[in-house]
């Protein structure tokens, strides 16, 4: 790990009430590690009864939608805002689940269950290859296993068969 500031090469120092931190001796400065905050979305209908999975252009795998969050924006703005631009529909209604870090980016992620509305899908081509409609079950299938979008929705199925 390197200084962002000057470059220098950063050593482990202990740092009272949070442990070994990195640290700049030339800026004589504790570096806490920062990453980027993402979203990411448990897509549903308004009856929540079918999720909405995604395969990206570069992938093959069904995965949740996501998108980083801008600098000035909060996960709030960005949820409906990544909505329109990946699938050209509008938010009727989300709720935070959870958060989770994912280490593959480096990157906060901000899990939301996100009700759209119902209305024909119009995909940002550039950027899905595919959105496929699913039961539940259905998405907990098809959704990669072992990464961060699987457990994402297998705490958002637990959370909509309560409410079915």
């Amino acid at each position: 790990m390197y200084c962002k500031q000057c470059g220098e090469k950063l050593t482990l120092r202990f740092c009272e009430n949070e442990g070994l931190v990195p640290y700049c001796d030339k800026c004589e400065a504790y570096k806490f590690p920062q990453f980027n905050v993402a979203v990411s979305m448990v897509v549903t209908n308004r009856a929540q009864d079918k999720i909405l999975l995604a395969k990206h252009v570069e992938d093959d795998d069904f995965i949740l939608f996501a998108g980083y969050i801008k600098k000035g924006e909060n996960a709030e703005k960005t949820v409906p805002r990544e909505i329109k631009e990946e699938l050209g529909l509008d938010v009727v209604k989300c709720k935070y689940m959870s958060s989770k870090y994912h280490s593959k980016k480096d990157v906060l992620m901000l899990n939301f269950i996100v009700i759209v509305e119902d209305k024909p899908l119009k995909i940002n081509e550039d950027e899905i290859a595919e959105a496929r409609w699913c039961t539940p079950d259905e998405a907990l299938q098809l959704i990669r296993k072992g990464t961060t979008a699987e457990f994402f929705l297998i705490n958002a199925v637990k959370e909509l068969k309560r409410k079915i």
